[in-house]
């Protein structure tokens, strides 16, 4: 059955953060790790990508499904921390025409990133065609606002933010302590297009409290949503285990099958609003059957070539 979930939000914070192990020990001058990727872009050109996973302090939500508090400081970063972090990765790295930078959290939270280091910041991200950065909505309003158009003005390029949507089931999302609505998202969304930033948006499939058959329903839905709110890419996250709290959760959680998350991205495909990619990070944890090495090649082909491959037939899974 699991354990008893709480209903209020502070209650939610503590029982997450009672189930946590500990984290890994990280050197403040690092990003904790940065790959070189190739991404299909709106042309259907592949383009070479710059991903760095950036080292700073902790983000201040405690969301149920997050695992990457286990990479993040308890503490801010030093002035320049962030630009020697860049500056490392994209010397060990081939050179790339975008770049990511994620954060476990918000890139324009100041207590992770701090203001005064973006122009040092922006100017290691010069030779980049497209910066693309990660944020809630809470840092994308108010007195956050202006420090977005500083930093999307100095970059000298094209901005992308990558908002975390989840899920528009509205109380799994409530109970997923993101502290964030969909008006809060949608109005995100409005302060992004209506400032010439892409939005790029990340979609959890059967996050928990869901069956499998409303975790692809769902997931779909919040497609739809995404499209209404004039997102250019979406990305659809197959919900992961693994920090304590969703163990906790007993039967209220279940990892999805690959053949779902196939089913939500060809559908996402469908709808021809955006470009639409699987997340195959540690792909291997939804493998349950024979087929999963085979589906799990044709998602990766369904990312680079954003078309649908001829489809996989398996009596055991579907």
């Amino acid at each position: 059955m699991g354990e008893h979930y709480p209903i209020t939000t502070l209650q939610r914070d503590r029982w997450i953060l009672q189930r946590r192990g500990h984290k890994n020990s990280l050197e403040p001058a690092r990003p904790y790790a940065f790959l070189w990727e190739e991404e299909c872009d709106d042309q259907g050109e592949l383009i070479s990508t710059a991903t760095i996973f950036l080292t700073n302090r902790e983000c201040p939500f405690r969301c149920l499904m997050c695992d990457l508090w286990q990479n993040t400081l308890d503490e801010s970063v030093s002035a320049g921390a962030i630009a020697r972090q860049i500056r490392y990765a994209i010397a060990s790295l081939p050179s790339a025409r975008q770049i990511k930078l994620y954060n476990a959290g918000s890139f324009f939270d100041p207590q992770a990133i701090p203001p005064e280091d973006n122009p040092e910041i922006a100017q290691s991200l010069r030779s980049f065609e497209r910066v693309i950065v990660e944020c809630h909505p809470a840092f994308l309003r108010g007195k956050y606002a202006e420090r977005v158009l500083r930093f999307r003005d100095l970059i000298g390029s094209k901005l992308e933010v990558a908002i975390g949507l989840e899920t528009v089931h509205e109380p799994t999302l409530q109970k997923l302590n993101k502290r964030m609505t969909l008006d809060d998202f949608k109005s995100a969304a409005e302060f992004l297009k209506s400032n010439d930033i892409d939005l790029r948006v990340f979609i959890l499939l059967r996050p928990p409290f869901l069956t499998e058959a409303e975790g692809i329903e769902w997931a779909c839905r919040s497609l739809d949503f995404a499209a209404d709110c004039k997102a250019d890419v979406c990305t659809v996250i197959p919900t992961r285990g693994g920090n304590g709290a969703m163990e906790a959760l007993g039967g209220q959680y279940q990892p999805p099958k690959l053949s779902s998350l196939e089913t939500v991205v060809a559908y996402g495909l469908g709808l021809c609003a955006f470009r639409v990619f699987a997340d195959l990070w540690d792909v291997e944890k939804f493998s349950t059957c024979e087929c999963s090495s085979q589906r799990a090649t044709r998602l990766a082909e369904m990312n680079q070539t954003q078309q649908l491959p001829s489809a996989i037939v398996c009596s055991t899974c579907t």
